[in-house]
């Protein structure tokens, strides 16, 4: 097999549309945060990139798509400091490397979504150590799990004469591998951080909508290359994920909108842009499997669960930062219920990739058992890693340090220094940080309209 030009530009530009989701992240977050922690908040998505960069580089990938090791559990090491992967074509004439880089970028953005979970109270040094553990202990199995041939929630098979052996978990981009998996994780890292100092009592508004706004539009661009990139090639898949992919989002930003408005608060634009994202979300698994009247649905449920999901967080006073659990987790969630309802053969040109309304009811209980063996495995390895991390480091803040902010205490500086801008000295940071935020109005929760 030759390398195929078009699939290998095609494929090029959608690795880095994906790495470009990461810094998008970063403003996304750090627009729903509060201005004290700004620099904590953008640092924690930045710093995935350097980490799992390598650690992907060094044995990461091998481990989730090396050769299965037995029973769909984990890849081997024959891919160990890339050994062996060059440039050789794989499937549709991509070359492998360029494969590898397309699944980092999926590596790299899969932890930085849970920092949302503890946004604002995390030590820096203990979160470093987190995401190198999580990455390899965590998010490479289950990748091996979903994505990787032979594993046992995969539809990809190394016999030709048995392709569909087994569970078939449809996930086209990552509902399962990326949004299920992250989602509980910051369900168990809400539970290992506690709330924040305040909840409840002081206001922790979005200090910034328009960064959050762009930071959702820099995320739904960048998600062309997540879904539409997962076909490995510019095919007829990669063109429905694509039309999907903006379909599903465009309907779940109006439906969150739409239901804020209905039952009693405001069409606003952090609504909106967090819709957008929980559309995303949950077309991510169905993009290369639906038809776009499918995807509507899909993007309408989304808007509407997430949101409910959302209030429902609040009124439990259970403080996930920015929204996780209630983005990520329900509307992966939804995403792989919904490929298993939905699913259709024409699209995919798999035979076995046909959902309930297809007439194929096992697409459906597979994505079931899919969302409960990787939220069981992911809630727990989780929750196991941050308290051996809390018992020998502590991975929680200070009081007073929580008081003046991750900005100036984690990383001595401040996201912005309008004393210069009128001719005000400037005073060392630890002097000039206000101890609470001077927000007017009651608390509500970061992505609640």
């Amino acid at each position: 097999m030759e390398i195929d030009p078009g699939n290998t530009a095609w494929m090029l530009a959608a690795s880095a549309l994906v790495l470009f989701m990461t810094p998008g992240l970063a403003f996304f977050y750090g627009g729903l945060a509060r201005s004290k922690n700004v620099v904590g908040t953008i640092m924690q998505s930045f710093i995935c990139i350097s980490v799992v960069a390598i650690l992907w580089t060094l044995v990461g990938y091998s481990l989730a798509f090396g050769p299965d090791q037995g029973l769909g559990i984990i890849g081997g090491l024959d891919f160990v400091g890339l050994r062996d992967v060059g440039t050789e074509p794989i499937a549709n004439g991509v070359p492998h490397l360029l494969f590898f880089a397309f699944q980092m970028m999926f590596a790299i953005i899969t932890p930085a979504l849970i920092t949302g979970a503890f946004a604002e109270r995390a030590k820096f040094g203990p979160f470093l150590l987190f995401v190198a553990l999580w990455s390899l202990l965590v998010y490479a199995p289950i990748a091996h799990w979903v994505f990787g041939t032979d594993g046992w929630l995969s539809p990809f098979s190394s016999d030709p004469e048995a392709p569909d052996i087994g569970l078939n978990s449809l996930d086209f981009a990552g509902g399962l591998a990326i949004h299920v998996n992250a989602g509980v994780a910051a369900l168990a890292a809400v539970l290992a951080f506690g709330r924040r100092k305040g909840y409840g009592v002081v206001p922790m508004e979005p200090h910034d909508v328009p960064m959050v706004v762009l930071g959702a539009a820099i995320l739904w661009f960048g998600w062309f290359g997540f879904n539409a990139g997962s076909a490995v090639g510019a095919t007829g898949q990669a063109v429905y994920a694509f039309v999907n992919t903006n379909v599903a989002a465009a309907t779940a930003a109006l439906a969150w909108a739409l239901t804020a408005w209905r039952v009693g608060g405001k069409p606003s634009a952090v609504g909106a842009a967090s819709g957008a994202v929980a559309g995303l979300v949950a077309i991510t698994p169905a993009s290369g499997y639906v038809e776009p009247l499918s995807a509507i649905l899909i993007g309408a449920g989304a808007g509407v669960f997430c949101y409910l999901a959302v209030r429902l967080r609040a009124k439990l006073r259970f403080d996930d930062s920015l929204d996780v659990v209630g983005v990520h987790g329900v509307g992966g969630a939804w995403g792989a219920i919904a490929t298993g309802i939905f699913a259709a053969a024409s699209v995919s040109g798999l035979p076995y990739a046909q959902g309930l309304i297809e007439g194929e009811w096992h697409r459906l209980t597979d994505a079931l058992i899919g969302i409960a063996a990787v939220g069981t495995y992911s809630f727990t390895l989780t929750f196991v890693i941050l308290k051996v991390l809390d018992l020998v480091w502590g991975i929680r803040v200070s009081e007073e340090e929580e008081d003046l902010g991750l900005d100036i205490t984690q990383h001595g500086e401040r996201a912005y220094t309008l004393e210069e801008a009128v001719g005000v000295p400037v005073m060392p940071a630890a002097v000039t940080a206000p101890a609470t935020e001077p927000y007017a109005g009651q608390p509500r929760p970061a992505m609640n309209p």
